[in-house]
């Protein structure tokens, strides 16, 4: 046994580890793991044992083995077994710093195969650091291997073995002082505080350390900054840059391997996990992990070499680029479709990727052209790449052309090609469009003068290219009140015919469930009638995102157990829809639980519509504090995932974001939102 830092202290000692990884493996890739520690120092009787395992496990993760043993162990097990048995000690370390050389030596302009490289530590990960460096392009010419007693060098007897002697070279250097003298790359898995400033300013230009001892460094990142400023510096912490974290591997890497239930994990399938890594580490950043993160940007760089571990695109690009190896190199017991295998994947972070990629799937049938007044938000371009690449809509982006061409090439974006970039001021029909507005609301005080100067407003000038049909849909809200979006838009887009108020409808996805709130953010206090247009306005919406909806009326009264005139007013408001004759699945006036509880509803009152249909899913609330209140407090308390607003009732597709949300994936939810509207507009159930 070798626990981190700790030695040979028994197997025992090494559960804490081993359940901690099991952990992960459920927490980031969704693997059910169980943990075996063997109480034995005996290589044999381990292998012995794991081999008896096999019909049991899909899979076998070998952890805290010292070297030399672990090599003997790992090779024999997989030359007997035909299920993947990887040593993550080994192999981890290996591919996600292999991701981060590969980006490192991309910045520094070097290749892989010119460098040398300087490995401290000879023991599991330094070994197969040091194997798979040699894989990814380096010569075992350029690498020398440094272990307690100094380079290993031909002719060495003491403390070799047959895995060290596979490094060994004719060489005069003794000492790790000499090895690092015009080093390029420097690799340590070894003890702290064994690199000194001395030796990193011998080092060539444009050094790479990776000092991943932990918990202590072989130098910190102050120390080898304060030695060379053109260093990229990774270690093995989470307080500093370019964190080497094997939680980066094991659980995408057996994710995949699973899934085309691979007899083995080889070494094209490390190859794509560590190119996967590294191309993952060039693409934008999502809001989301930026915010977890607590940092105000993150971009492709010397500080950010390796995609942070709690970004969740790491499961989708990792896992089924680990299959599409295993699959290519004949490992595989089966063939899958790798979109179709990236949607599963997707499905695992969570009901709402779950339910978001039904939408999206089934938006992007019929793309249609999205004008997002906030053009040159980080969001937003963020976004288009997002809706671009799933061929979801057209982005047309209001803004300054230079700016948002700025920005993109900041962000590492290259999405011009499918971008419309229009700039209101200077485009060819805002005199059109200010007329348009002047011919629809000169009779309600606005002279042709003004609606000259409100249509260079983005705003305005999007809502009348949906208007006059040069969009389909309208997307905005990052930066602006909420009245400052919808007021544009029910100035000139107004609502359906017959519809009397807009309204706005939140669909909040938590554990398995999914709900639709309304109102939550438009009629402050509605009668009974705007009660009942609300309930059958999200009747219709919820009905054409393909859910049947079943509408219950909220209040703090069960059916008529009160006679205040709150609990009446929505008693009436049920009664006002039933008396529309419409198909509509709707019950009130009734408290939150009794709707969402079916055990409540089904027991104590069984004459209700609703009982039997197993609880509502849509909850119409008495008035925009009780609606307001309660998206909130379970999106913050209960981590729920809440999409919207989707705004019902308008003639055409105008969404709102949340001002503030700056997660790119919500604009993507909300464009899904706006092209299902736009695709609907002639269904009749949808007017």
């Amino acid at each position: 046994t070798a626990v981190l830092g700790l030695g040979d202290i028994g197997a025992g000692a090494g559960k804490p580890v081993m359940e901690g990884k099991g952990v992960l493996f459920k927490r980031f890739a969704d693997i059910d793991v169980f943990d075996l520690e063997l109480d034995t120092h005996n290589s044999d009787e381990i292998i012995r044992t794991v081999k008896l395992l096999e019909p049991t496990f899909g899979g076998i993760n070998l952890e805290d083995i010292k070297a030399p043993e672990c090599f003997y162990i790992e090779e024999e097990l997989k030359k007997q077994m035909n299920i993947p048995v990887f040593h993550d000690d080994q192999h981890g370390t290996a591919i996600i710093s292999g991701a981060g050389l590969l980006n490192a030596l991309e910045i520094v302009n070097k290749r892989i195969e010119d460098v040398k490289i300087v490995f401290m530590g000879a023991g599991a990960a330094g070994i197969a650091c040091a194997k798979f460096y040699v894989t990814l392009g380096a010569t075992l010419e350029n690498v020398t291997m440094v272990d307690s007693k100094g380079v290993i060098y031909k002719g060495r007897t003491a403390g070799m073995n047959p895995y060290k002697e596979i490094f060994a070279k004719e060489t005069d250097m003794r000492t790790l002082e000499d090895a690092m003298k015009g080093a390029d790359v420097f690799a340590g898995v070894s003890i702290a505080n064994v690199l000194t400033r001395e030796m990193v300013r011998s080092m060539a230009d444009r050094p790479i350390i990776f000092a991943m001892a932990n918990p202590d460094p072989e130098i910190t990142y102050e120390e080898a900054k304060a030695a060379r400023s053109d260093v990229i510096m990774a270690t093995g912490r989470s307080d500093y840059p370019n964190q080497v974290n094997n939680v980066l591997g094991f659980p995408f890497i057996f994710r995949g391997a699973l899934d085309v239930r691979a007899t083995s994990i080889n070494e094209e399938m490390k190859v794509a996990a560590a190119k996967a890594l590294a191309a993952l580490a060039k693409e934008p950043v999502p809001f989301s992990v930026i915010k977890a993160y607590r940092s105000e940007h993150i971009e492709f760089g010397p500080e950010y070499i390796i995609p942070k571990p709690f970004d969740p695109r790491v499961l989708l690009w990792e896992a089924s680029a680990v299959a599409k190896a295993a699959m290519e190199t004949g490992v595989a017991r089966v063939n899958i479709d790798l979109d179709e295998y990236k949607e599963k994947l997707e499905d695992r972070l969570g009901m709402s990727r779950h339910v978001m990629r039904k939408f999206i799937n089934k938006a992007k049938k019929a793309p249609k052209r999205i004008v997002y007044p906030e053009g040159e938000h980080d969001s937003i371009l963020k976004a288009c790449e997002i809706i671009l690449d799933e061929q979801l809509a057209h982005p047309v982006l209001l803004g300054r052309p230079e700016v948002i061409e700025e920005k993109l090439a900041n962000l590492h974006l290259d999405i011009s090609k499918g971008i419309e970039i229009i700039h209101p001021p200077i485009s060819p029909n805002l005199e059109k469009y200010g007329d348009a507005l002047y011919d629809l609301r000169k009779r309600k005080g606005v002279v042709k003068m003004e609606a000259q100067r409100l249509i260079r407003n983005n705003n305005y000038f999007a809502t009348m290219m949906l208007k006059l049909g040069d969009a389909d849909g309208l997307v905005s809200g990052l930066t602006q009140q909420y009245s400052d979006v919808i007021r544009p838009a029910l100035q000139i887009i107004g609502m359906r015919p017959g519809v009397r108020k807009v309204a706005g409808l939140y669909m909040m996805m938590i554990k398995d469930q999914i709900y639709f709130f309304a109102d939550a953010t438009v009629n402050v206090e509605p009668s009974a009638e705007d009660l009942a247009d609300i309930a059958i306005l999200a009747n219709s919406e919820v009905r054409r995102l393909g859910v049947d909806p079943k509408i219950a009326m909220l209040s703090f009264s069960n059916f008529g157990s009160s006679r205040h005139p709150l609990a009446e007013k929505v008693r009436n408001a049920t009664k006002l829809v039933r008396e529309r004759g419409l198909d509509i699945l709707i019950d009130g006036e009734m408290q939150a639980d009794t709707a969402v509880v079916p055990k409540i509803i089904d027991e104590i009152f069984p004459f209700s519509d609703l009982a039997g249909k197993g609880g509502a899913n849509v909850l119409i609330f008495p008035n925009l504090s009780a609606g307001n209140v309660a998206y909130k407090l379970l999106q913050r308390l209960g981590n729920a995932v809440a999409v919207g607003p989707i705004l019902m009732g308008m003639e055409k597709p105008v969404h709102v974001l949340q001002i503030g949300d700056f997660d790119e994936i919500d604009v993507v939810y909300m464009t899904a939102i706006a092209v299902l509207d736009a695709q609907s507009e002639n269904d009749p159930l949808s007017n």
